[in-house]
Protein backbone atom coordinates (compact mmCIF):
# COMPACT_ATOMS: atom_id res chain seq x y z
CA UNK A 1 0.00 0.00 0.00
CA UNK A 2 1.08 3.58 -0.90
CA UNK A 3 1.96 5.95 2.49
CA UNK A 4 0.92 8.75 0.00
CA UNK A 5 -2.07 10.19 1.90
CA UNK A 6 -2.20 13.60 0.08
CA UNK A 7 -0.70 15.93 -2.46
CA UNK A 8 -0.14 19.47 -1.57
CA UNK A 9 -2.58 21.48 -3.21
CA UNK A 10 -4.19 25.49 -2.81
CA UNK A 11 -1.41 26.32 -0.38
CA UNK A 12 -0.75 30.07 -1.18
CA UNK A 13 2.60 30.75 -2.57
CA UNK A 14 5.25 32.62 -0.62
CA UNK A 15 4.92 36.24 -1.47
CA UNK A 16 8.35 37.75 -2.15
CA UNK A 17 10.71 39.19 -4.66
CA UNK A 18 8.46 42.41 -5.63
CA UNK A 19 9.12 46.16 -5.70
CA UNK A 20 7.55 47.42 -2.75
CA UNK A 21 7.38 50.85 -4.13
CA UNK A 22 6.21 49.89 -7.54
CA UNK A 23 3.45 47.95 -6.36
CA UNK A 24 2.43 50.70 -4.26
CA UNK A 25 0.69 53.49 -5.80
CA UNK A 26 -0.47 55.47 -3.15
CA UNK A 27 2.60 55.86 -1.81
CA UNK A 28 4.30 56.89 -5.14
CA UNK A 29 1.67 59.49 -6.26
CA UNK A 30 2.35 60.57 -2.38
CA UNK A 31 5.86 61.18 -2.68
CA UNK A 32 5.33 63.04 -5.93
CA UNK A 33 2.51 65.51 -4.41
CA UNK A 34 4.11 66.25 -1.65
CA UNK A 35 7.27 67.32 -2.98
CA UNK A 36 10.05 63.96 -2.82
CA UNK A 37 9.64 62.76 -6.15
CA UNK A 38 13.55 63.76 -6.41
CA UNK A 39 13.41 60.52 -4.23
CA UNK A 40 11.51 58.24 -6.46
CA UNK A 41 14.66 56.59 -7.98
CA UNK A 42 16.45 55.48 -4.78
CA UNK A 43 13.19 54.61 -3.21
CA UNK A 44 12.52 52.16 -5.99
CA UNK A 45 15.75 50.17 -5.47
CA UNK A 46 14.85 50.34 -1.90
CA UNK A 47 11.55 48.66 -2.62
CA UNK A 48 13.48 46.10 -4.61
CA UNK A 49 15.95 45.14 -2.19
CA UNK A 50 13.21 44.80 0.36
CA UNK A 51 10.92 42.77 -1.04
CA UNK A 52 13.69 40.09 -1.77
CA UNK A 53 12.42 36.92 -0.59
CA UNK A 54 15.84 36.32 1.63
CA UNK A 55 14.78 39.73 3.21
CA UNK A 56 11.94 38.81 4.72
CA UNK A 57 12.96 35.44 5.38
CA UNK A 58 15.98 37.26 7.55
CA UNK A 59 13.45 39.54 9.83
CA UNK A 60 11.41 36.28 10.23
CA UNK A 61 14.74 35.71 11.79
CA UNK A 62 15.33 38.60 13.78
CA UNK A 63 12.22 38.34 15.66
CA UNK A 64 12.78 34.51 16.36
CA UNK A 65 15.60 34.90 17.84
CA UNK A 66 15.62 37.75 20.53
CA UNK A 67 18.47 40.60 22.09
CA UNK A 68 20.34 38.66 25.19
CA UNK A 69 21.55 40.68 27.93
CA UNK A 70 25.20 40.02 29.02
CA UNK A 71 25.92 42.09 32.31
CA UNK A 72 29.48 40.90 32.72
CA UNK A 73 31.83 39.67 30.74
CA UNK A 74 33.88 36.34 31.71
CA UNK A 75 36.21 38.57 33.71
CA UNK A 76 33.59 39.75 35.93
CA UNK A 77 33.90 43.18 34.52
CA UNK A 78 30.37 44.83 34.35
CA UNK A 79 29.45 45.35 30.56
CA UNK A 80 25.90 46.05 30.32
CA UNK A 81 25.96 45.07 26.80
CA UNK A 82 23.08 44.07 24.73
CA UNK A 83 23.68 41.04 21.84
CA UNK A 84 21.35 40.86 18.22
CA UNK A 85 21.10 38.22 16.01
CA UNK A 86 23.69 39.41 12.97
CA UNK A 87 20.72 40.17 10.64
CA UNK A 88 19.39 43.08 13.04
CA UNK A 89 22.66 45.33 12.29
CA UNK A 90 21.90 44.25 8.64
CA UNK A 91 18.90 46.03 8.94
CA UNK A 92 20.12 48.87 10.76
CA UNK A 93 22.95 49.14 7.99
CA UNK A 94 20.44 48.92 5.27
CA UNK A 95 17.78 51.82 7.47
CA UNK A 96 21.16 54.00 7.88
CA UNK A 97 22.10 53.82 3.93
CA UNK A 98 18.74 55.24 3.11
CA UNK A 99 19.30 58.15 5.87
CA UNK A 100 16.11 56.73 7.90
CA UNK A 101 18.02 58.80 11.37
CA UNK A 102 19.42 61.73 9.65
CA UNK A 103 18.49 62.62 6.40
CA UNK A 104 16.09 65.39 6.95
CA UNK A 105 18.38 67.18 9.01
CA UNK A 106 21.53 66.51 7.51
CA UNK A 107 20.58 67.68 3.92
CA UNK A 108 17.19 69.60 4.48
CA UNK A 109 15.27 70.68 0.98
CA UNK A 110 11.60 70.66 -0.24
CA UNK A 111 10.25 67.31 0.54
CA UNK A 112 13.15 65.97 2.97
CA UNK A 113 10.74 64.86 5.17
CA UNK A 114 8.70 63.08 2.51
CA UNK A 115 11.29 61.47 1.13
CA UNK A 116 12.69 59.96 4.74
CA UNK A 117 8.71 59.16 5.41
CA UNK A 118 8.67 57.09 2.24
CA UNK A 119 11.57 55.04 3.22
CA UNK A 120 10.42 54.46 6.46
CA UNK A 121 7.40 53.19 5.44
CA UNK A 122 8.86 50.29 3.20
CA UNK A 123 10.88 49.43 5.67
CA UNK A 124 8.71 49.10 8.55
CA UNK A 125 6.81 46.08 5.82
CA UNK A 126 9.44 44.05 6.11
CA UNK A 127 11.08 44.75 10.02
CA UNK A 128 9.58 47.05 11.99
CA UNK A 129 11.60 46.80 15.11
CA UNK A 130 15.05 48.44 13.71
CA UNK A 131 12.68 51.39 13.17
CA UNK A 132 12.86 52.04 17.11
CA UNK A 133 16.63 53.19 16.78
CA UNK A 134 16.49 55.76 13.76
CA UNK A 135 13.47 57.52 15.08
CA UNK A 136 15.25 57.92 18.40
CA UNK A 137 18.55 59.12 16.69
CA UNK A 138 16.46 61.26 13.98
CA UNK A 139 13.99 62.83 16.66
CA UNK A 140 16.95 63.70 18.80
CA UNK A 141 18.83 66.25 16.48
CA UNK A 142 16.93 69.28 16.08
CA UNK A 143 17.45 69.64 19.83
CA UNK A 144 20.80 68.73 20.15
CA UNK A 145 21.37 71.46 17.27
CA UNK A 146 20.89 73.78 19.56
CA UNK A 147 23.65 73.16 21.71
CA UNK A 148 27.23 74.73 21.00
CA UNK A 149 28.39 71.69 21.36
CA UNK A 150 26.58 70.20 18.40
CA UNK A 151 29.47 70.32 16.34
CA UNK A 152 31.21 67.66 17.96
CA UNK A 153 28.94 65.17 17.03
CA UNK A 154 26.93 66.21 13.80
CA UNK A 155 29.69 64.04 11.74
CA UNK A 156 28.86 61.16 13.64
CA UNK A 157 25.08 61.83 13.76
CA UNK A 158 25.33 62.61 9.73
CA UNK A 159 27.09 59.81 9.08
CA UNK A 160 25.18 56.99 6.24
CA UNK A 161 27.51 54.30 7.89
CA UNK A 162 25.83 52.21 10.40
CA UNK A 163 28.68 51.41 13.44
CA UNK A 164 27.75 48.31 15.44
CA UNK A 165 30.84 47.93 17.62
CA UNK A 166 29.97 49.46 21.62
CA UNK A 167 33.06 51.55 21.55
CA UNK A 168 33.89 55.14 22.88
CA UNK A 169 32.69 57.88 20.12
CA UNK A 170 35.89 58.33 18.86
CA UNK A 171 36.73 55.62 17.50
CA UNK A 172 33.19 55.19 15.93
CA UNK A 173 32.00 56.08 12.44
CA UNK A 174 28.85 56.97 13.29
CA UNK A 175 25.95 56.95 16.61
CA UNK A 176 22.46 56.54 17.55
CA UNK A 177 20.55 58.02 20.07
CA UNK A 178 18.14 56.64 22.80
CA UNK A 179 15.56 58.08 25.33
CA UNK A 180 14.74 57.42 28.31
CA UNK A 181 12.00 58.98 29.94
CA UNK A 182 9.29 56.81 32.06
CA UNK A 183 9.34 55.04 35.13
CA UNK A 184 7.79 52.52 37.43
CA UNK A 185 5.46 54.75 39.40
CA UNK A 186 4.38 57.23 36.79
CA UNK A 187 4.21 55.94 33.04
CA UNK A 188 3.13 58.63 31.17
CA UNK A 189 3.07 60.53 34.48
CA UNK A 190 6.19 62.30 33.92
CA UNK A 191 5.84 65.06 36.81
CA UNK A 192 6.30 61.68 39.18
CA UNK A 193 9.25 60.57 38.19
CA UNK A 194 12.22 60.48 40.78
CA UNK A 195 14.93 60.16 39.08
CA UNK A 196 17.65 63.08 40.43
CA UNK A 197 20.30 65.24 38.95
CA UNK A 198 23.14 66.52 40.80
CA UNK A 199 25.49 69.33 39.28
CA UNK A 200 28.84 68.42 39.57
CA UNK A 201 29.91 71.93 39.63
CA UNK A 202 28.09 75.47 39.34
CA UNK A 203 24.91 73.75 37.47
CA UNK A 204 22.98 75.03 34.56
CA UNK A 205 23.34 74.53 30.29
CA UNK A 206 26.49 72.32 29.13
CA UNK A 207 26.80 71.76 32.27
CA UNK A 208 27.84 68.21 33.97
CA UNK A 209 24.91 66.25 36.39
CA UNK A 210 25.25 63.04 38.52
CA UNK A 211 22.29 61.13 37.66
CA UNK A 212 20.86 58.73 40.57
CA UNK A 213 17.42 57.30 39.58
CA UNK A 214 16.18 54.06 37.52
CA UNK A 215 13.92 54.28 34.22
CA UNK A 216 11.39 51.31 33.26
CA UNK A 217 11.74 51.76 29.95
CA UNK A 218 14.80 52.97 28.28
CA UNK A 219 14.57 52.68 24.38
CA UNK A 220 17.85 51.34 22.16
CA UNK A 221 20.16 50.49 25.15
CA UNK A 222 23.34 50.07 22.75
CA UNK A 223 22.38 53.84 21.66
CA UNK A 224 26.06 55.43 21.81
CA UNK A 225 23.77 58.47 24.37
CA UNK A 226 20.35 58.83 26.04
CA UNK A 227 18.27 61.74 26.29
CA UNK A 228 17.05 61.48 29.94
CA UNK A 229 14.45 63.41 31.64
CA UNK A 230 15.53 64.31 35.93
CA UNK A 231 14.50 66.18 38.40
CA UNK A 232 16.85 68.99 40.27
CA UNK A 233 15.89 71.73 42.27
CA UNK A 234 12.58 70.94 41.98
CA UNK A 235 11.85 71.23 38.31
CA UNK A 236 13.36 68.87 35.58
CA UNK A 237 15.30 69.12 32.61
CA UNK A 238 17.29 66.69 30.14
CA UNK A 239 20.16 65.44 30.20
CA UNK A 240 22.36 63.99 27.16
CA UNK A 241 23.68 60.63 29.07
CA UNK A 242 26.74 59.46 26.53
CA UNK A 243 27.70 55.33 26.90
CA UNK A 244 30.87 55.95 27.02
CA UNK A 245 32.83 58.73 28.96
CA UNK A 246 36.11 61.01 27.54
CA UNK A 247 38.09 59.20 29.64
CA UNK A 248 37.30 56.22 27.90
CA UNK A 249 35.58 54.11 30.72
CA UNK A 250 31.92 53.18 30.43
CA UNK A 251 29.40 55.41 32.06
CA UNK A 252 27.41 54.08 35.22
CA UNK A 253 24.64 52.84 33.29
CA UNK A 254 23.43 49.41 34.73
CA UNK A 255 20.91 47.45 32.45
CA UNK A 256 18.73 45.60 34.86
CA UNK A 257 16.91 43.46 32.75
CA UNK A 258 15.29 43.49 28.86
CA UNK A 259 11.38 43.60 28.89
CA UNK A 260 9.81 40.50 27.57
CA UNK A 261 7.88 41.89 25.24
CA UNK A 262 4.53 40.64 23.22
CA UNK A 263 5.85 41.91 19.52
CA UNK A 264 8.66 44.21 18.44
CA UNK A 265 10.99 41.37 19.44
CA UNK A 266 13.95 42.41 17.95
CA UNK A 267 14.13 45.26 19.32
CA UNK A 268 15.62 45.45 22.46
CA UNK A 269 13.62 47.70 25.51
CA UNK A 270 15.40 47.66 28.81
CA UNK A 271 15.35 49.03 32.47
CA UNK A 272 18.39 50.38 34.05
CA UNK A 273 19.51 52.33 36.65
CA UNK A 274 21.42 55.57 37.44
CA UNK A 275 24.25 55.19 39.53
CA UNK A 276 26.06 58.26 39.53
CA UNK A 277 26.04 58.26 35.92
CA UNK A 278 27.21 61.30 34.12
CA UNK A 279 25.11 63.57 31.79
CA UNK A 280 25.14 67.18 30.31
CA UNK A 281 22.20 69.19 30.62
CA UNK A 282 20.47 70.24 27.26
CA UNK A 283 17.48 72.94 26.47
CA UNK A 284 16.78 75.34 29.13
CA UNK A 285 16.99 74.59 32.40
CA UNK A 286 13.66 73.27 34.01
CA UNK A 287 11.97 72.61 30.46
CA UNK A 288 13.11 69.33 30.62
CA UNK A 289 9.35 68.06 30.28
CA UNK A 290 8.41 70.62 27.38
CA UNK A 291 11.96 70.04 25.57
CA UNK A 292 11.15 66.11 25.29
CA UNK A 293 7.35 66.59 24.31
CA UNK A 294 8.99 68.82 21.24
CA UNK A 295 11.20 65.67 20.39
CA UNK A 296 7.88 63.68 21.10
CA UNK A 297 5.84 65.44 18.02
CA UNK A 298 8.66 64.08 15.93
CA UNK A 299 8.61 59.95 17.15
CA UNK A 300 4.84 60.52 17.14
CA UNK A 301 4.59 61.00 12.91
CA UNK A 302 6.99 57.79 13.03
CA UNK A 303 4.06 55.84 14.98
CA UNK A 304 1.70 57.13 12.49
CA UNK A 305 4.59 56.41 9.77
CA UNK A 306 4.65 52.93 11.26
CA UNK A 307 1.48 51.56 11.48
CA UNK A 308 0.79 52.83 8.48
CA UNK A 309 4.06 50.29 6.87
CA UNK A 310 2.15 47.05 9.02
CA UNK A 311 -1.18 48.09 7.60
CA UNK A 312 0.25 48.13 3.80
CA UNK A 313 1.76 45.04 4.30
CA UNK A 314 -0.83 43.69 6.36
CA UNK A 315 -3.31 44.33 3.16
CA UNK A 316 -0.94 43.05 0.77
CA UNK A 317 -0.52 39.93 2.48
CA UNK A 318 -3.85 39.66 2.80
CA UNK A 319 -4.99 40.27 -0.46
CA UNK A 320 -2.11 37.56 -2.05
CA UNK A 321 -3.48 35.05 0.01
CA UNK A 322 -6.82 35.61 -1.05
CA UNK A 323 -6.08 35.58 -4.96
CA UNK A 324 -4.51 32.13 -4.50
CA UNK A 325 -6.63 30.40 -2.19
CA UNK A 326 -9.77 28.44 -3.76
CA UNK A 327 -12.62 28.10 -1.40
CA UNK A 328 -16.08 26.79 -2.90
CA UNK A 329 -15.18 26.98 -6.29
CA UNK A 330 -13.79 30.23 -6.64
CA UNK A 331 -10.88 32.14 -5.63
CA UNK A 332 -11.65 34.20 -2.33
CA UNK A 333 -10.98 37.68 -4.21
CA UNK A 334 -13.94 36.82 -6.13
CA UNK A 335 -16.31 36.06 -3.25
CA UNK A 336 -18.59 38.85 -2.84
CA UNK A 337 -18.16 39.46 1.24
CA UNK A 338 -14.66 38.91 0.71
CA UNK A 339 -14.00 42.03 -1.76
CA UNK A 340 -16.32 43.81 0.56
CA UNK A 341 -13.67 43.40 3.31
CA UNK A 342 -10.55 43.71 1.59
CA UNK A 343 -12.05 46.94 -0.32
CA UNK A 344 -12.50 48.57 3.08
CA UNK A 345 -8.58 47.36 4.06
CA UNK A 346 -7.74 49.26 0.92
CA UNK A 347 -9.76 52.29 1.71
CA UNK A 348 -7.98 52.17 5.36
CA UNK A 349 -4.46 51.72 4.06
CA UNK A 350 -4.54 54.20 1.11
CA UNK A 351 -6.19 57.25 3.51
CA UNK A 352 -3.68 56.36 6.20
CA UNK A 353 -0.14 56.91 3.76
CA UNK A 354 -2.34 59.64 2.25
CA UNK A 355 -2.54 61.13 5.58
CA UNK A 356 1.02 60.30 6.69
CA UNK A 357 3.01 61.59 3.94
CA UNK A 358 0.98 65.01 4.08
CA UNK A 359 1.74 64.80 7.90
CA UNK A 360 5.24 64.32 6.91
CA UNK A 361 5.51 67.44 4.78
CA UNK A 362 4.02 69.66 7.75
CA UNK A 363 7.13 68.63 9.23
CA UNK A 364 9.22 70.54 6.56
CA UNK A 365 10.19 74.14 7.43
CA UNK A 366 7.15 76.20 7.02
CA UNK A 367 5.64 79.01 8.80
CA UNK A 368 2.08 78.15 6.85
CA UNK A 369 -0.28 78.07 9.88
CA UNK A 370 -1.86 74.62 8.04
CA UNK A 371 1.32 72.78 8.53
CA UNK A 372 1.99 73.82 12.35
CA UNK A 373 -1.75 72.98 13.08
CA UNK A 374 -1.07 69.63 11.64
CA UNK A 375 2.16 69.35 13.41
CA UNK A 376 0.66 69.93 16.72
CA UNK A 377 -3.03 69.42 16.12
CA UNK A 378 -3.32 66.77 14.05
CA UNK A 379 -0.49 64.72 14.62
CA UNK A 380 -1.17 63.69 18.07
CA UNK A 381 -5.08 62.93 16.67
CA UNK A 382 -3.27 60.65 13.78
CA UNK A 383 -1.53 58.86 16.27
CA UNK A 384 -4.55 57.72 18.27
CA UNK A 385 -6.74 56.42 15.30
CA UNK A 386 -4.27 55.23 12.74
CA UNK A 387 -2.57 53.05 15.31
CA UNK A 388 -5.99 51.97 17.01
CA UNK A 389 -7.15 51.34 13.54
CA UNK A 390 -4.01 48.80 12.30
CA UNK A 391 -4.40 46.76 15.51
CA UNK A 392 -8.62 46.10 14.52
CA UNK A 393 -7.28 45.24 10.33
CA UNK A 394 -4.08 43.33 11.44
CA UNK A 395 -6.54 40.98 13.39
CA UNK A 396 -8.99 41.19 9.77
CA UNK A 397 -6.23 40.47 7.78
CA UNK A 398 -5.15 37.39 9.90
CA UNK A 399 -8.53 35.70 9.56
CA UNK A 400 -8.28 35.87 5.75
CA UNK A 401 -5.76 33.40 6.15
CA UNK A 402 -7.79 31.39 8.09
CA UNK A 403 -5.68 28.80 10.28
CA UNK A 404 -2.75 29.06 8.51
CA UNK A 405 -2.56 33.24 9.44
CA UNK A 406 -2.71 31.90 13.33
CA UNK A 407 0.60 30.16 13.16
CA UNK A 408 4.33 31.79 13.58
CA UNK A 409 5.75 30.17 10.38
CA UNK A 410 4.18 32.67 8.88
CA UNK A 411 4.18 36.43 8.59
CA UNK A 412 0.69 37.54 9.80
CA UNK A 413 1.29 36.53 13.59
CA UNK A 414 4.39 38.63 13.80
CA UNK A 415 2.36 41.71 12.00
CA UNK A 416 -0.32 41.36 14.79
CA UNK A 417 1.72 41.28 17.48
CA UNK A 418 3.85 44.11 16.34
CA UNK A 419 0.73 46.62 15.45
CA UNK A 420 -0.38 47.43 19.47
CA UNK A 421 3.49 49.09 20.47
CA UNK A 422 2.87 52.15 17.95
CA UNK A 423 -0.49 52.72 19.79
CA UNK A 424 1.16 52.59 23.55
CA UNK A 425 4.68 53.69 22.49
CA UNK A 426 5.05 57.60 22.90
CA UNK A 427 1.93 58.00 25.03
CA UNK A 428 -1.18 56.12 25.23
CA UNK A 429 -4.38 56.71 23.01
CA UNK A 430 -6.07 58.79 25.94
CA UNK A 431 -2.60 60.71 26.20
CA UNK A 432 -2.98 61.44 22.80
CA UNK A 433 -6.24 62.57 22.61
CA UNK A 434 -6.02 65.05 25.63
CA UNK A 435 -2.91 66.29 23.98
CA UNK A 436 -5.30 67.31 21.06
CA UNK A 437 -7.87 69.43 23.25
CA UNK A 438 -4.72 70.91 24.95
CA UNK A 439 -3.55 71.89 21.40
CA UNK A 440 -6.73 72.90 20.47
CA UNK A 441 -7.32 75.33 23.77
CA UNK A 442 -3.74 76.91 23.67
CA UNK A 443 -3.14 77.58 20.04
CA UNK A 444 -6.51 79.13 18.81
CA UNK A 445 -5.10 81.11 15.75
CA UNK A 446 -4.00 77.13 14.64
CA UNK A 447 -7.29 75.90 15.55
CA UNK A 448 -8.83 78.54 13.29
CA UNK A 449 -6.13 77.18 10.55
CA UNK A 450 -7.40 73.93 10.51
CA UNK A 451 -11.19 74.51 10.94
CA UNK A 452 -11.16 76.60 8.02
CA UNK A 453 -9.56 73.82 5.52
CA UNK A 454 -12.05 71.36 7.10
CA UNK A 455 -14.65 73.42 6.23
CA UNK A 456 -13.07 74.01 2.64
CA UNK A 457 -12.41 70.56 2.24
CA UNK A 458 -15.87 69.32 3.34
CA UNK A 459 -17.86 71.79 1.08
CA UNK A 460 -20.35 69.94 -1.80
CA UNK A 461 -20.61 66.52 0.46
CA UNK A 462 -23.82 66.59 2.95
CA UNK A 463 -22.60 63.84 5.04
CA UNK A 464 -18.70 65.86 5.40
CA UNK A 465 -20.19 68.89 6.07
CA UNK A 466 -23.16 67.68 8.47
CA UNK A 467 -20.14 65.99 10.35
CA UNK A 468 -17.87 68.48 10.17
CA UNK A 469 -20.47 70.89 11.94
CA UNK A 470 -21.01 68.51 14.73
CA UNK A 471 -17.80 68.68 15.81
CA UNK A 472 -17.03 72.32 15.26
CA UNK A 473 -20.32 72.76 17.22
CA UNK A 474 -19.04 70.66 20.09
CA UNK A 475 -15.71 72.30 20.57
CA UNK A 476 -16.97 75.66 20.42
CA UNK A 477 -19.50 74.57 23.15
CA UNK A 478 -16.95 75.06 25.97
CA UNK A 479 -18.54 71.86 27.48
CA UNK A 480 -16.84 70.90 30.77
CA UNK A 481 -17.62 67.44 29.75
CA UNK A 482 -15.61 67.67 26.75
CA UNK A 483 -12.71 65.62 28.02
CA UNK A 484 -14.77 63.01 28.27
CA UNK A 485 -15.49 63.05 24.03
CA UNK A 486 -11.77 63.60 23.40
CA UNK A 487 -11.52 59.99 21.10
CA UNK A 488 -14.75 61.19 19.49
CA UNK A 489 -12.66 64.75 18.85
CA UNK A 490 -9.38 63.16 17.84
CA UNK A 491 -11.36 60.52 15.35
CA UNK A 492 -13.54 63.09 13.62
CA UNK A 493 -10.48 65.44 12.49
CA UNK A 494 -8.73 62.23 11.45
CA UNK A 495 -11.57 60.54 9.06
CA UNK A 496 -12.02 64.91 8.07
CA UNK A 497 -8.92 65.21 7.03
CA UNK A 498 -8.47 61.95 5.44
CA UNK A 499 -11.72 62.19 3.37
CA UNK A 500 -10.73 65.70 2.48
CA UNK A 501 -7.31 63.95 1.15
CA UNK A 502 -8.56 61.48 -0.60
CA UNK A 503 -11.18 63.68 -2.60
CA UNK A 504 -9.08 65.74 -3.70
CA UNK A 505 -5.89 63.01 -4.57
CA UNK A 506 -7.53 59.94 -4.98
CA UNK A 507 -9.69 58.55 -7.99
CA UNK A 508 -13.30 59.86 -7.13
CA UNK A 509 -14.91 55.78 -7.00
CA UNK A 510 -12.61 55.26 -3.77
CA UNK A 511 -12.81 58.69 -2.18
CA UNK A 512 -16.81 58.14 -2.36
CA UNK A 513 -16.14 54.74 -0.66
CA UNK A 514 -14.53 55.88 2.11
CA UNK A 515 -17.09 58.73 2.66
CA UNK A 516 -20.00 56.84 2.60
CA UNK A 517 -17.97 53.50 4.40
CA UNK A 518 -16.76 55.91 7.49
CA UNK A 519 -19.29 58.61 7.48
CA UNK A 520 -22.86 57.17 5.97
CA UNK A 521 -24.77 55.70 8.74
CA UNK A 522 -24.93 52.13 7.29
CA UNK A 523 -21.20 51.93 8.30
CA UNK A 524 -20.16 49.38 10.76
CA UNK A 525 -17.09 49.48 13.16
CA UNK A 526 -16.10 46.56 11.74
CA UNK A 527 -14.46 46.17 8.51
CA UNK A 528 -16.41 45.42 6.00
CA UNK A 529 -19.44 45.68 7.87
CA UNK A 530 -22.29 47.80 5.51
CA UNK A 531 -24.94 47.82 3.62
CA UNK A 532 -24.12 49.48 0.41
CA UNK A 533 -21.61 47.20 -1.31
CA UNK A 534 -18.03 48.09 -1.39
CA UNK A 535 -16.76 45.09 -3.92
CA UNK A 536 -15.79 47.95 -6.21
CA UNK A 537 -12.81 45.84 -7.84
CA UNK A 538 -10.91 48.59 -9.26
CA UNK A 539 -9.89 49.67 -5.94
CA UNK A 540 -8.37 46.20 -5.44
CA UNK A 541 -6.33 46.35 -8.26
CA UNK A 542 -5.43 49.53 -7.79
CA UNK A 543 -4.31 49.00 -3.84
CA UNK A 544 -1.96 45.72 -5.14
CA UNK A 545 -1.81 45.13 -8.82
CA UNK A 546 -0.17 41.52 -8.29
Amino acid sequence: MSATTHEVTNQVPELGDYNLYASDLALQEGVKREGAQWHSESLAHYGVRLGLRETFALAHDVNRYKPELETFDRQGRRVDRVRFHPGWHRYLRMAFLQGMHCSAWSAPRAGAHVARAAAYLLHGQVEAGSLCPTTMTSAAIPLLQQEPWFDSVAHHLYSLQYDERDAPLSRKTSMMIGMGLTEKQGGSDLRSNTTRAIPLDAGGRGAAYRLVGHKWFLSSPMSDAHLVLARHDEAFSCFYVPRWLDDGSKNAVHIQRIKNKLGNSSNASVEVEFDDAVGVLIGQEGRGIATLVEMASYTRLDCVLGSTALLRQGLVQAMHHARHRIAFGQPLIRQPLMQSVLMDLALESEAATALALRLARAFDASDDLLDLAYRRILTPAAKFWVCKRTVEAMGECMEVWGGNGYIEDGPMARLYREAPVNSIWEGSGNVMCLDVLRALKRHPELAHALQASLEQDCAGEPLLEQRAQSLLGLLASGEPTLESAARYVAQELVLLVQAGLLRRHAPQVLADAFVQSRFGRSGGHVYGASATPLALYSVLERAWPE
